[in-house]
């Protein structure tokens, strides 16, 4: 008995492969800090969870429509259309049980086997994952520091269009460097994606997940909205990630198609969870303030403590909870020669738990500095400060 070969190009999410070292440290009886997962410890707000009651006292548990519940949509259309200055509607609209669903189907919807798709790497390896997986070529482009604040390579991106390349993945609010392209830097970008005339994924998971400024999606851009899918998620907007509620949002023939995967793949997303994100929605940006507002405190504290590591550097990201600091001169002091041998090595001797920029997407050949990320929304104040002084004594040894 032999299994399909597409299987050779199935990745995974390979922060999922740190939990596992994270968990068998712990269960042998040593301290653990998890910096290495995007999860939470701040429960989802009350509200939701009551609404989520009240669906299943009111018989919410049976089938529902493969789209999604139609309030929901529309609630959706409203919220998100709001706030990029779009005017969607519910058949811009398909509910998903969770954001990731959303690239698979985007992909099998517009990418011909053997297409060229454009992704982010350092990127979610879901990405890459999903575009083999289903016959296309994943090529990747990549981010520029500047001091700690990660821009768009647009030459390098620009170079790799050819007349096979049909769809460009975009994560603005960025897994895992926090990166977010200032207006000029969308335009720009737009301007490749109509002059080449791709299809976009535009990953918006933590466009609401914000300390300063306000949020832009490169579906405003004029003449976008009509060629890009929006990756919407609840998971990270209001600390429900194991709720597994999210949405495809785009033009309405391309919903269709998707409508049609939901069906072939899911029947639907959980019915009762669906009534609760409508009272989310309601609750909005107000609801989530004391989510965001803790985030804050924790960003601040660990990028302070981070860039009071001699050898290590980080900026200050406006957006997401993580950090994306550069460690090449511990790599370079320690005798180490990836970030994965770093990773590996705190573990065992801090319980510090973080990725290394190895598991985001197959690095690019000339690639010289060496990252990490640590993400901070499952992990407490005492904690952090515990932590870091561990990854500091390390580092400096």
């Amino acid at each position: 008995m032999q299994f399909a070969a597409r299987l050779e190009s199935l990745g995974t999410e390979s922060a999922f492969e740190v939990a596992r070292q994270t968990a068998e440290w712990k269960a042998a009886g040593n301290e653990v800090f998890p910096f290495h997962i995007g999860d939470f410890n701040i429960p989802t707000p009350q509200r939701v969870v009551d609404a989520m009651n009240r669906a299943i006292e009111n018989g919410k548990t049976g089938y529902c429509p493969p789209p999604g519940i139609p309030e929901l949509r529309e609630a959706l259309a409203d919220d998100v259309g709001k706030l990029r200055d779009i005017n969607y509607a519910m058949d811009n609209v398909i509910v998903q049980p969770g954001g990731k669903p959303t690239i698979g189907k985007f992909i099998l919807a517009v990418m011909e086997p053997g297409d060229e798709v454009l992704y982010p790497s350092p990127g979610f390896p879901i990405y890459e994952s999903m575009i083999e997986f289903h016959g296309g070529k994943a090529v990747p482009y990549t981010y520029i520091d500047n001091g700690g604040k990660f821009l768009l390579d647009l030459d390098q991106l620009k170079s790799n269009i050819t007349s096979k390349t049909s769809m460009l993945i975009f994560n603005n609010h960025h897994n895992p460097t926090a990166a977010e392209s200032p207006h000029d830097e969308l335009e720009a970008l737009a301007e490749i994606c109509m002059e080449n005339d791709l299809w976009v994924l535009s990953d918006e998971a933590y466009f609401e997940t914000r300390y300063e400024g306000e949020s832009e999606s490169i579906a405003s851009i004029p003449g976008m909205a009509e060629r890009t899918v929006i990756l919407y998620t609840f998971s990270k907007r209001f600390a429900m990630t194991g709720w597994r509620v999210g949405a495809s949002i785009g033009p309405p023939e391309v919903m269709e198609i998707i409508g049609q995967l939901n069906v072939n793949d899911e029947s639907c997303t959980n019915h009762f969870a669906q009534w609760a994100m409508i009272e989310a929605l309601e609750g909005g940006t107000e609801m989530c303030k004391p989510i965001t507002d803790e985030l804050r405190v924790r960003r601040d504290v660990a990028r302070d403590l981070l860039n009071g590591i001699k050898g290590v550097s980080v900026g200050s990201p406006s957006s997401t909870f993580y950090l994306f600091p550069k460690v090449t001169e511990v790599l370079e002091k320690k005798g180490l020669r990836n970030s994965i041998e770093l990773q590996e090595a705190v573990l065992k001797d801090t319980g510090v738990a973080f990725c290394p920029r190895s598991y985001f997407c197959t690095p690019l050949l000339d690639e010289k500095e060496h990252y990490v990320r640590f993400a901070y929304a499952g992990i407490g104040l005492d904690d952090i400060r515990e932590g870091m002084a561990r990854f500091k004594a390390y580092c400096e040894a």
